[in-house]
């Protein structure tokens, strides 16, 4: 059940008029939000909800040897990180990891074969595995005591964030899930807002600019020009950021309306003036995460300069194949990773800090190149569209000049996006209560008609 069908709105209303009925009963409050987690994952396939309830039974487990043994957090803590990567890797790598053992076998004249399974791949098992996996290392740290059972159960099936995040962690998520006192929802212009521009960002923009500019170039980049390739490579650009921060403002919305806080998880990040600042200002959940739980542990820039710059790549490298077991995933990955110690390496020579507009530049058109082997079909793909920037002189297909004219737009509403949104918080905050609904309504019914028709699906739904 897609967060943005009819269905789903009509179903979160009704939940919402019983989960806040029950709001003088916490514990009853929460086994209601536990079960309707479990039966908007089950939609999808009832086998996603199966292995998230056998997953979380073994996390309960563990935090109850945790706690019974608490002299053997620290050992208990490597067993269930290991057991949560063994996990994640069977349901997500192990045809990946099986190909590339058989090429291997094949390159060696072996005969040794890996049987093929028939495993699913149950959708945002990578983050409610990271998000176990920082629970976890917080037992095992003494940050925090193991929480009660179904604390933890919905701090994993909180379904706002369990299909594509934002990563939570104990000391957010599960720190609200534990409180006594009675829910409220907070901000109810500001949920408004974020709906808004929920639908906005994902609805209308990101899906007109998929089916007008991104899918076709993208299907047959033969058929084009340099230029209409290159306006299609900024146009995905546009298009993935559009479709995942309106998700996260989707589920910000939906999770405040349940009466929960949700960290922000993205802040403008094509405005960044190097690819360090990109990375706090994209996905921030998954970067704050590979910072905290990677690149940490790995040493940091505790190292020397050089082990630091090996400890980037390598995190920037995990941070590629997380979102998928491909190699252009991997390719991804290493672009960002060389990218920034290239960064690093300029820095060292030169004295001076990467910024400034010039950097700013260079940064988003090294963003823009790397989201190639993203959003290709795969690793050799993404290198025939890159050759088709030196072709010139055939007929233009697409509207050059709009594509333009689109780049210009974002940039321009990027920069004033806070004058911008400050504007329209005050303006719902002076609008009378009985005509938000009107409002909403009518722009719903605006936005659904400048989309293309259908549920759009969400990117990341995938990784």
């Amino acid at each position: 059940m897609s967060y943005l069908s009819p269905e789903f709105a009509v179903c979160f209303l009704l939940f919402l008029l019983l989960y806040w009925a029950l709001a003088r009963w916490s514990s009853a409050q929460k086994v209601a939000l536990l079960l309707a987690s479990y039966t908007i994952y089950a939609s999808l396939d009832w086998r996603f909800s199966a292995t998230l309830a056998c997953y979380t039974a073994s996390l309960l487990l563990l935090l109850a040897a945790a706690k019974r043994w608490s002299q053997h957090r620290k050992k208990l803590t490597v067993v269930g990180v290991a057991a949560s990567v063994i996990n994640l890797a069977v349901f997500k790598y192990f045809d990946f990891f099986r190909e590339g053992f058989q090429l291997a076998a094949g390159a060696l004249q072996s005969d040794w074969v890996i049987p093929a399974l028939d495993i699913i791949l149950p959708v945002g098992i990578s983050f409610y595995t990271f998000q176990a996996i920082a629970y976890i290392v917080a037992v095992g740290r003494n940050e925090r005591d193991p929480a009660s059972p179904l604390d933890s159960a919905l701090y994993l099936a909180f379904f706002p964030t369990l299909m594509a995040g934002p990563i939570c962690r104990p000391d957010t998520l599960l720190a609200q899930i534990e409180q006594k006192s009675v829910r409220q929802i907070r901000q109810p212009d500001r949920i408004f807002w974020l709906l808004l521009s929920a639908l906005i960002k994902k609805v209308w923009l990101a899906s007109w600019i998929a089916s007008t500019w991104v899918n076709p170039l993208f299907a047959n980049p033969d058929a084009y020009q340099g230029i209409e390739l290159l306006l299609g490579m900024y146009a995905f650009a546009i298009q993935i950021y559009f479709d995942f921060s309106g998700y996260s403002d989707l589920v910000i919305a939906m999770a405040m309306l349940l009466g929960y806080k949700l960290n922000q998880n993205f802040n403008l990040p094509y405005l960044a003036v190097n690819l360090r600042e990109f990375w706090r200002r994209w996905h921030i959940s998954l970067s704050t995460w590979i910072r905290d739980y990677v690149y940490i542990p790995m040493g940091g820039n505790r190292g020397g300069w050089w082990a630091t710059q090996l400890t980037i790549l390598t995190s920037m490298l995990i941070s590629g194949i997380w979102h998928g077991a491909a190699i252009k995933y991997l390719i991804w990955g290493a672009l960002h990773g060389l990218g920034m110690v290239a960064q690093n390496v300029l820095e060292k020579i030169t004295g001076r800090k990467a910024d400034g507009f010039l950097s700013g530049v260079i940064t988003f058109h090294f963003v823009c190149v790397a989201w190639i082997f993203f959003r290709a079909d795969g690793w050799q793909e993404a290198l025939n569209y890159l050759s088709g920037f030196t072709r010139h002189g055939g007929a233009i297909e697409l509207n050059v000049l709009g594509g333009c004219a689109l780049l210009l737009l974002f940039f321009w509403g990027s920069y004033y996006f806070e004058q911008v949104r400050d504007c329209s918080l005050g303006l719902l905050e002076k609008t009378p209560l009985i005509l938000k609904p009107v409002l909403l309504a009518f722009l719903v019914l605006l936005i659904n008609l400048l989309g293309p028709s259908g549920v759009p699906a969400f990117l990341y739904y995938s990784y």
